[in-house]
């Protein structure tokens, strides 16, 4: 089991929401997030970090990552084992949350950039049906492996995309390929694109974000 960091509801637990940061920071980065969110009185938020281990385009240096990033082109080779891996350990958090009396329908994925794709590859070929999945300036890292699963996902499963059109570091286009892989799988995501967002969350974002998890989980 990963360590992690726990904000606990106020009032009485209904939900869940597991938070997955970026390649090189930890589960405090989006502590302060959630009070703005405006979710607290029912939603237990789970930000768990990832393991510190070399990372490839860095030159071996060792940083906290879910998977080894080999490349940093857009069609560049994956270390599968390592994102089925970061899955793995995604989804024991998933399974400790039913075990406090959670249904799976209300537990929800929420991940930034690496965080994302582990997000997606969790979510998207996990064996039940989640509440939703919220991505953020991230990609689909293995979409030719999740296709041999998507055909048993419900095409309700909601999905919300985050992208700024600004990013520097996973490029927009990546955002809206993800985009159209679900589109093609018949799921129907909801889209929002930030003009002047770079690889970030801003403001407005957080906005949109508390809005789509209110409607998935409240």
């Amino acid at each position: 089991m990963l360590n992690y960091e726990v904000v606990e509801p106020r009032g009485e637990h209904r939900a869940s929401v597991i938070w997955l940061h970026g390649l090189g920071a930890d589960g405090h980065d989006f502590v302060p997030v959630i009070p703005l969110l405006g979710l607290s009185e029912h939603v237990r938020f789970i930000l768990p970090h990832a393991p510190v281990q070399p990372v490839t385009i860095n030159g071996g240096y060792l940083m906290p990552s879910w998977y080894d990033i080999l490349e940093t082109l857009p069609e560049r080779k994956v270390d599968e084992q390592g994102l089925d891996a970061a899955a793995g350990w995604i989804g024991a958090l998933i399974e400790a949350e039913y075990q406090r009396g959670i249904a799976y329908d209300r537990i929800a994925l929420v991940g930034f950039s690496q965080g994302g794709a582990v997000a997606y590859h969790t979510g998207l070929g996990y064996a039940q049906v989640l509440a939703g999945i919220v991505a953020l300036s991230t990609y689909i890292a293995s979409p030719d492996r999740l296709a041999l699963t998507q055909a048993a996902l419900p095409r309700t499963l909601p999905v919300a995309i985050m992208h700024g059109e600004a990013d520097d570091v996973v490029p927009f286009m990546l955002g809206q390929q993800a985009l159209s892989t679900l589109q093609s799988w018949g799921l129907a995501p909801q889209w929002r694109a930030f003009r002047h967002m770079g690889h970030e969350v801003a403001v407005d974002e957080i906005q949109q974000i508390a809005t789509f998890l209110r409607e998935i989980l409240i």
